[in-house]
């Protein structure tokens, strides 16, 4: 039998090391947050000719008296343009402006949105993470009624599902830095698949837990869950492992269009297949031996000797 709750401390410690390089992002640049979530506009447009240079972009955004946030190429003949919210007659200026230089282009999107609108979405996006939570742990709760302290499944799996949240919102973050990714509605589209997916696995030991509680009633609370996730540990992984080929696949033959949003879905994957097996199942043994009673003591009891 393989002894993978007694290294909890260990697994703990990598979570952090996972997760403090995305809170340091987030607290220096915060999210780069798209038009999504902050109003404006986004014109994408295929040259068929050399592309113009950023500067010649905003200048000619500016003869219009229009702000750009960001010029970002989507691949090596296409360009996305963040800025200010424009309608409809200042984008066929802008278009024929840009004509006006010489530049040939095919129009393949234009989106806009309005502050009030993109508030929303805010609003709406932070209610259903929070929706999502809540029902999860009442959902756990109640299907864990019949075993001792049922509420703690709940907690332990919010617990690891925010562990996944911390780790694919912080990536957002450093990428967003490193590469100019933004944060989207798409992103919150993956955000959520996430939280499903990490949710899914932990339900799947704790069920196994639940199993074990009843047919090994004479062995420690710590045996049987260990016992439990070695008895998940393939299905977890090979399950894990299908979904991260496929998604794989996709990052590399799906276009660019689809490529944040499936990375972001692969980094949610991994994180949540950790947080199930390794943080999940072992904050129920911190919280049935209540080991934070002793952890002050350890340290007192090291600096006496």
């Amino acid at each position: 039998m393989i002894d993978i709750v007694s290294k909890r401390y260990w697994y703990f410690a990598f979570s952090f090391v996972l997760i403090i390089p995305g809170i340091i992002a987030l607290l220096i640049f915060g999210l780069p947050l798209a038009i999504d979530f902050t109003g404006g506009s986004l014109l994408e447009l295929e040259f068929s000719t050399t592309l113009p240079s950023e500067a010649t972009l905003r200048a000619v955004y500016e003869e219009f008296g229009v702000g750009v946030g960001t010029v970002q190429t989507t691949d090596a003949n296409s360009l996305q343009i963040r800025s200010q919210e424009i309608d409809d007659q200042i984008r066929a200026d802008i278009t024929a402006a840009l004509s006006a230089q010489g530049h040939e282009f095919v129009e393949l999107q234009f989106i806009s949105v309005s502050a009030a609108i993109s508030q929303e979405v805010v609003q709406q996006a932070a209610l259903t993470v929070l929706i999502a939570s809540g029902g999860i742990l009442l959902y756990l709760w109640y299907a864990f009624r019949q075993l001792p302290h049922a509420f703690r499944y709940g907690v332990a799996a919010i617990l690891a599902m925010l562990h996944d949240v911390a780790v694919v919102v912080g990536s957002a973050a450093i990428f967003g830095q490193i590469l100019g990714w933004q944060v989207d509605a798409l992103f919150l589209t993956a955000l959520l698949t996430v939280i499903g997916f990490s949710v899914h696995d932990s339900i799947v030991v704790f069920d196994r837990i639940r199993e074990n509680l009843m047919r090994r009633r004479g062995s420690s609370y710590e045996v049987v869950v260990n016992h439990s996730i070695v008895q998940t540990l393939d299905r977890s992984i090979n399950t894990q492992l299908t979904v991260f080929f496929a998604l794989l696949a996709l990052a590399l033959f799906g276009g660019a269009s689809i490529l944040h949003f499936i990375l972001t879905l692969m980094i949610g994957v991994l994180s949540g297949t950790y947080s199930s097996i390794f943080n999940a199942a072992q904050i129920l043994i911190v919280w049935e031996n209540r080991e934070w009673r002793t952890w002050f003591r350890r340290n007192r009891a090291k600096q006496t000797t």
